[in-house]
């Protein structure tokens, strides 16, 4: 059976969640599933769709509301239907292959990760990942997501309400250097750069090429970022400096993976270090699930000292 023919998972998830804990058994499975989403986007050149999924459960976050974000619920039949998200259900389905196999994992942690994996096999920036996200089943009011349609003063709007910068906002577009749109899907057509499985700084060299870029998609929200100012200039800066525009894009999409999310108690700061460096290092194929486990148990011990 094709993977895009299944049913909605979040039939099988119940309203009450139980209490996530992230101890040394859930990083071990969050290593696996990282392994598995490496093979799977590999396989399918389906990064730019993944990257999307990831953005779009996450984006959906107010700040002032505390509702939405990186939750999962863009798993809901609802949600998934909005219109800003025609097409996602097939990354929805291609994630349950790997939610199959690693159910302690939750939604919500499984489609960040699966973003972070999707930059990173493509050759994007290495992107510090915590787990420990809980899911919902709330779906959020449709029109959270930016309307390519729109200018600066809508970017604003929409990126403010998450609580997050102008700066963010230029970087975050860059994303835009994988993939590409789709009549069907949002009513525009074309990649916005000549190798759209590539992550690297070409949207922003192409943004400034303007009208000789010729056969590249320039959306309303592309082109407002050369008529401000105070995003030109970061345009500019991300253009001829792929090191300054990965250092920011990395620092700006963990920020998108984390809003309204507040690791859990078990997640500890030293946790948190091998974390990140378990996943640079296994990157490379290092085994490190022993020293996660150690050091768990051995920051158990020194807590129960004091």
């Amino acid at each position: 059976m094709s993977p895009f023919s299944r049913t909605s998972p979040v039939s099988r998830v119940t309203t009450t969640m139980a209490e996530l804990v992230v101890d040394a058994v859930y990083l071990k499975e969050i290593d696996k599933a990282r392994r598995e989403l490496r093979a799977l986007i590999a396989n399918k050149n389906c990064a730019p769709i993944m990257l999307r999924l990831a953005w779009h459960d996450a984006g959906t976050y107010d700040s002032k509301s505390k509702t939405g974000g990186p939750n999962g619920s863009i798993r809901t039949e609802e949600e998934y239907n909005h219109g800003a998200n025609i097409g996602l259900k097939m990354a929805i389905d291609l994630c349950e292959d790997v939610k199959a196999k690693h159910p302690k994992i939750t939604y919500a942690d499984l489609y960040q990760l699966a973003g972070v994996v999707a930059v990173e096999i493509t050759g994007g920036p290495d992107i510090s990942f915590v787990p420990g996200r809980k899911d919902s089943n709330a779906c959020t009011d449709e029109g959270r997501l930016p309307d390519a349609n729109q200018g600066f003063k809508h970017l604003k709007d929409v990126f403010y309400r998450m609580g997050l910068s102008g700066k963010d906002i230029v970087a975050l577009s860059g994303a835009h250097t994988l993939g590409r749109a789709h009549l069907e899907r949002s009513g525009f057509d074309g990649p916005w750069t000549r190798d759209p499985l590539k992550f690297d700084n070409s949207y922003f060299v192409e943004l400034l090429k303007g009208e000789q870029s010729e056969g590249l998609l320039k959306l309303s929200t592309d082109e407002t970022l050369l008529d401000v100012p105070e995003f030109r200039r970061y345009v500019e800066l991300y253009a001829k400096d792929e090191d300054a525009f990965f250092r920011d894009y990395a620092e700006s999409h963990k920020k998108l993976s984390e809003l309204g999310f507040s690791p859990t108690a078990s997640v500890t700061e030293g946790t948190k270090w091998i974390i990140t460096l378990k996943l640079k290092l296994s990157k490379h194929g290092v085994a490190v699930v022993a020293v996660v486990v150690a050091f768990s148990i051995f920051n158990e011990v020194r807590k129960r000292m004091k």
